[in-house]
Formats: structure tokens, C-alpha cells, sequence
């Protein structure tokens, strides 16, 4: 028989990792597959929350569609680059966190059963910046694009530019990319540019701001140094919500800002508006 003085304590039961999370956008404390199930979006504000590469390509694209291109393409330390680690074993250690081989992912596929070329920059590995790699795969993408006569688009989220650790090869692939762009639009190609949180730097002051049309997702950063920096050298107060995407498509930098799940529909209305 139990002593009624007896105390019987209760387990609790303690709440797995990854379950819940904290939005930047408003800090409320999110269920996370909610926001999944939003495209990782916030569904109390609407704040829209990084995603990699390859699911980018899966929320745009019809589905099984994709064909990578350029897979084969990998980085190499051309200058024996090393600052508190080094640039290969960087590489490497990049490459097992975030299961690819370089900050770009490239290829075709359709939407809504039309044919496009698709590039995508990936902020997580090594912040998105531009390397030797990054800019053949998108070069190569716009070339195939111009000789296939296919609409291209490019989802920028790339928060670097150009990559220090390869110095000016990396630098030129500004030059490169921009260059293949200028071609594909004198071959009468549509280039649809999409801006993410954050776009920043070389990427920003290239490709990104080429489009025939730039779409941007709400409150994304947009801009070459970022805000901070910009503040620190000129020593004046900011405007609110400066390099915001809602302060450029008042400035007119950009065409449109396009909520994430809106994003498949409206590149398609735009393809058939253009006669693509």
C-alpha cells in the first residue's frame, strides 16, 4: 500500500532538438515543420527564412524535372591560400557540412511545363561568394540558355562576392558572367533575375542586377557593402529600411517583390508575357 504522504514525480518529457525555432523577422518561437510546410516561411509574419539550393530548385521547379549541369566542375586552391585555416581544407570541410561542391547549383528543368535554364547561389557554403567554379557553372548555364533559346533564371543568395581565397580568378568571374548575359540578350534571350536574403557584394554588382526582370523576395538584404560598413565610412544615419528589397522597388532597382510561394506562377506569367 502506497504512503498518501508518498511525492510520485512526474518525468517530463524533454522537447527534441529542431523542433522549434526563433524568427528574425517578428522572434516569435516557430514550429518548424509549419514554416516547412510555408516554404519556410514564418506564419506569424511572414518572414522568409534561408533555403538551400536544392530545394530552391524543388520549389520552383515542376517536379523530377531537374537535370543538373556541370556537376563534374570542383575547386581548387590555385594560390595556396591559407588564413586561419586552409583554403582546401575549407573546401572540404564546406562540402561535408552542406552537401555540395561548390556555392551554385545549375541546370534545366520546366515550369509549368515550360523549359528554362536554372541557376541557384547558396549563401551556406562559404556565404555564396563567387569562385572559379560558381562563375563557369553560371557562364556555361547562360551559353547553354543562348543556344538552346531557353528563358533563364538565376535565384541570387549570396551574401559574399567575389572570393577572396582565389583572388583575381575570382574577380573576373564578375566580368565573365556579365559578359554571357550581354550575349544571351542580344540573341534575344529572357533573363529573369530573383533576389534573396542576403545578395551582397560582386554577385549584387554583377549578374544579380542584370535581369530583364528582377524579382525580389520580401525584406530581403540587397546591396554591395552592407549596411554597417556604409554607415561606418560615412558617418551619416541610414534611411529606414535601407537595401531592403521594399527601399529598392521604391527607387526603382528592382521590378517587383514576389512573395515565396507566389514565386513558380509569377515566373511562368512572365515567360508566356514575354513570348518565351
Amino acid at each position: 500500500m502506497v504512503d498518501r504522504t508518498t511525492t510520485i514525480a512526474l518525468q517530463k518529457r524533454p522537447v527534441p532538438d529542431g523542433v522549434w525555432g526563433l524568427c528574425p523577422g517578428c522572434n516569435a518561437t516557430v514550429y518548424k515543420r509549419e514554416a516547412e510546410r510555408l516554404q519556410n516561411v514564418c506564419p506569424k509574419c511572414d518572414y522568409h527564412f534561408y533555403v538551400p539550393a536544392k530545394t530552391r530548385i524543388e520549389q520552383v521547379l515542376d517536379a523530377g524535372t531537374f537535370q543538373e549541369w556541370d556537376q563534374e566542375l570542383r575547386p581548387t586552391d590555385p594560390l595556396g591560400f591559407s588564413d586561419k585555416k586552409r583554403y582546401a581544407d575549407r573546401l572540404t570541410d564546406e562540402q561535408k557540412r552542406t552537401g555540395l561542391t561548390d556555392a551554385s547549383l545549375t541546370g534545366c528543368g520546366m515550369i509549368r511545363a515550360r523549359r528554362v535554364a536554372i541557376g541557384v547561389t547558396d549563401s551556406a557554403f562559404i556565404m555564396g561568394s563567387m569562385g572559379s567554379v560558381v562563375g563557369e557553372r553560371l557562364a556555361r548555364l547562360v551559353e547553354r540558355a543562348t543556344a538552346q533559346n531557353l528563358p533563364l533564371i538565376i535565384i541570387s543568395g549570396s551574401g559574399g562576392g567575389a572570393r577572396m581565397h582565389e583572388g583575381i580568378l575570382s574577380l573576373m568571374q564578375m566580368a565573365k558572367v556579365s559578359a554571357a548575359l550581354s550575349r544571351y540578350s542580344e540573341a534575344g534571350g529572357l533573363y529573369i533575375s530573383v533576389l534573396t536574403n542576403p545578395t551582397m557584394g560582386g554577385v549584387a554588382a554583377s549578374f544579380a542586377s542584370l535581369g530583364d526582370l528582377v524579382f525580389a523576395e520580401p525584406r530581403a538584404l540587397i546591396g554591395f557593402a552592407g549596411p554597417r560598413t556604409i554607415k561606418a565610412t560615412i558617418k551619416i544615419e541610414l534611411p529606414p529600411g535601407f537595401q531592403t528589397s521594399e527601399f529598392l522597388l521604391e527607387h526603382g532597382y528592382i521590378d517587383r517583390i514576389v512573395h515565396r510561394n507566389r514565386l513558380k506562377n509569377e515566373i511562368a506569367r512572365a515567360i508566356d508575357y514575354c513570348g518565351k
